[in-house]
């Protein structure tokens, strides 16, 4: 991966962008916080169960959807008449057992409390024996950075035990810092992902991949890996074992990592230094893991939305510009019957999509591009929705120009800044700071580039796929709050809420920030179906795609 370029363009590459009019006042004052709140309202409530895909709640949301997309004179997205792309999927729920013997003694840790795990294997139960445990520090090949964890070490049929997020190499010249030359210094890469490392961990035939849970650097607790582990897993349908993932993926709490480590005489945290070398090798720690997953499986039929507004230009109707949002969240918890709601996560984003929607039919005229609004399925559940929708367009990839991608609206209040998580990609970004500008705000870097905010949302499939693509967040710089007020309502909401059944509508929540976030990505959007076609920066990962998209 590359590293950061500078994220705002020059003026001169500014000034070279087309002069486009002004959104009307209509269709931006058509955007409103009293019909955001409602829609997140209807879709945060007890009713839709948490929307989990393959339940009653999926299908009282992709009704809902469908109703209020029709409401506002949209057509069905799919070219069959239907609103509805079709996706599926396997879901399993995993009971699963963890048991490793070292030095002789065996011991077993509990599910849930000291271990996550399951499998997208097709057998209804799978198995792991006697499997020789191997840490492999980050578990990374990167070969850009001059980076490779596992050092040619054949890891077939064995326990991989590895650290979450990228290898964190101090800057040479302020140890204080991380080095920006080496996996964007303090953001993460895709590398750091979970995703990743279960990828990488079936490519090299890993029987399972375990990954040891820390706080800090997952950006979550181990309690939303509990909630998550706790549920049905979910899997693209197909024949044949899952392709990104081992056997056996899973997690493990920090604490019992360490003890696993003791048990073979080695000391966490000498060895989690030892991974920040180039020169890391795997260690064996003297030991087998054994696993068993026994899974309750059934064919789930999942959906996307897709709404349309057809463009009015004979030739460019046939181009498309596509605004997403995932309607998915966790359901109901098994054990205790609680909602969780996914408020912000991500019924605030679907209602942004209703929003935007409502604007484009506000123009005098729809504008030259069709415009595609897209809730997808599963993004919960590894972008699923997403993935499926790359791999399965409805519309050819060459002809779709750029993704808008919403995954949570700001409901803090209005900000100075618009922070732009895929800043430095492609020249969308001259777009939103552009516009950002005339609401009297900046475009400004993403502020949290730790949580690897790019490699957790829908848009990373799309990017992976050669379209352009858009992310912004709004969680810096509020108007008139103290200085800690951002800090402390971001950190706030992911340590108590994020995947939680407290991301529950709260009535002190103020969306007039939301609002103009909306009202931004409209904008940017609409310059794009009005005819500007974006493109890949030369030094971003996914120019190669783009090249290959276009051919």
């Amino acid at each position: 991966m590359s590293p950061l370029r500078p994220l705002l363009l020059t003026s001169l590459v500014l000034s070279a962008l087309p002069a486009l009019a002004q959104a009307p006042a209509k269709a931006l004052n058509a955007i409103s916080a009293q019909d955001l709140t409602a829609h997140i309202k209807t879709l945060a409530s007890d009713e839709f169960e948490g929307r989990a895909p393959g339940t009653a709640g999926e299908t009282r949301t992709v009704a809902y959807l469908q109703q209020e997309f029709k409401k506002l004179g949209l057509k069905p997205g799919n070219p069959d008449g239907s609103w509805v792309q079709a996706v599926p999927m396997r879901g399993q729920k995993p009971t699963p057992s963890f048991s490793y013997s070292i030095t002789g003694k065996q011991v077993a840790l509990k599910f849930e409390d000291d271990f996550v795990a399951h499998s997208t294997s097709q057998p209804s139960t799978v198995n792991v024996n006697n499997s020789e445990i191997v840490f492999v520090g980050y578990g990374v090949q990167a070969p850009e950075y001059g980076w490779d964890d596992y050092k040619g070490v054949d890891v077939r049929g064995k326990t991989i035990l590895m650290l979450i997020n990228d290898p964190a190499i101090p800057d040479p010249n302020d140890p204080q810092q991380l080095d920006p030359a080496m996996f964007k210094g303090k953001a993460m890469t895709y590398y750091g992902r979970w995703t990743y490392k279960y990828e990488i961990a079936a490519k090299l035939g890993a029987a399972a991949a375990i990954i040891i849970h820390e706080t800090k650097p997952a950006a979550y607790p181990w309690e939303v890996v509990r909630s998550g582990g706790n549920s049905e897993q979910f899997s693209l349908l197909r024949g044949g074992d899952d392709p990104d993932a081992p056997a056996v993926p899973g997690w493990i709490q920090l604490d019992q990592a360490k003890a696993m480590m003791a048990a073979a005489g080695y000391d966490f945290d000498t060895l989690k230094k030892q991974a920040l070398s180039k020169d890391f090798r795997p260690v064996s720690l003297k030991g087998t893991a054994d696993f068993k997953v026994e899974n309750i499986s059934r064919t789930v039929n999942s959906n996307n939305v897709v709404a349309k507004i057809e463009g009015s230009d004979s030739k460019l109707k046939n181009e498309y510009v596509i605004y997403s949002a995932h309607w998915d969240h966790l359901g109901v918890d098994g054990k205790t019957g609680k909602i969780y709601y996914g408020a912000l996560d991500n019924a605030s984003g679907v209602s942004a999509l209703l929003e935007l929607a409502k604007a484009y039919k506000a123009l005098p005229k729809a504008p030259k591009r069709s415009v595609l609004f897209i809730a997808t399925t599963a993004e919960e559940k590894g972008l699923l929705g997403a993935k499926y929708y790359a791999s399965h367009p409805l519309y050819p990839l060459k002809h779709t120009v750029a993704n808008i991608n919403i995954d949570g609206i700001n409901a803090w209040g209005k900000t100075k800044q618009i922070e732009n998580v895929t800043s430095g990609h492609s020249s969308i970004d001259g777009l939103l700071e552009k516009y950002a500008k005339s609401q009297g705000r900046l475009m400004e870097k993403d502020s949290r580039p730790e949580l690897g905010s790019f490699y957790r949302a829908d848009q990373l499939e799309l990017a992976r796929a050669g379209v352009p693509v858009l992310y912004t967040k709004a969680r810096s710089g509020y108007l008139n709050k103290p200085d800690n007020y951002a800090t402390d309502v971001v950190n706030n909401y992911f340590t108590h809420d994020y995947h939680q059944v407290t991301d529950s509508f709260r009535n002190d929540w103020d969306f007039s920030g939301g609002v103009q976030d909306i009202q931004l990505l409209f904008q940017v959007g609409l310059d794009i179906a009005q005819g500007v076609t974006p493109s890949w920066n030369a030094s971003s990962e996914f120019k190669a795609a783009g090249d290959r998209r276009l051919q």
